[in-house]
């Protein structure tokens, strides 16, 4: 699911979550539901993402290291 786009300039631009309220709702109950708009797209996650450059070797060695970490974790839970 892509979160985001970019521009005609060639600039990254987040698509923003958007909750309309309804006559009948409290404000906190709207507020929840952006919350969890929010999390469900990605959009922070996706933002700090972008948040700065990595250049294209780094950028592989980070996705190494995580998948470094995700199969010791999956062993460790395997041994237990």
């Amino acid at each position: 699911m892509s979160t985001a786009s970019f521009t005609k300039q060639g600039r990254w631009q987040p698509n923003l979550a958007e909750v309309k309220v309804q006559d009948s709702e409290s404000i906190e109950s709207a507020l929840r539901r952006f919350k969890r708009k929010v999390q469900q797209e990605d959009i922070i996650k996706d933002i700090k993402k972008h948040s700065f450059y990595l250049k294209p070797g780094d950028k592989r060695r980070a996705k190494q290291a995580l998948a470094r970490k995700r199969t010791r974790k999956k062993q460790r839970r395997e041994t237990e």
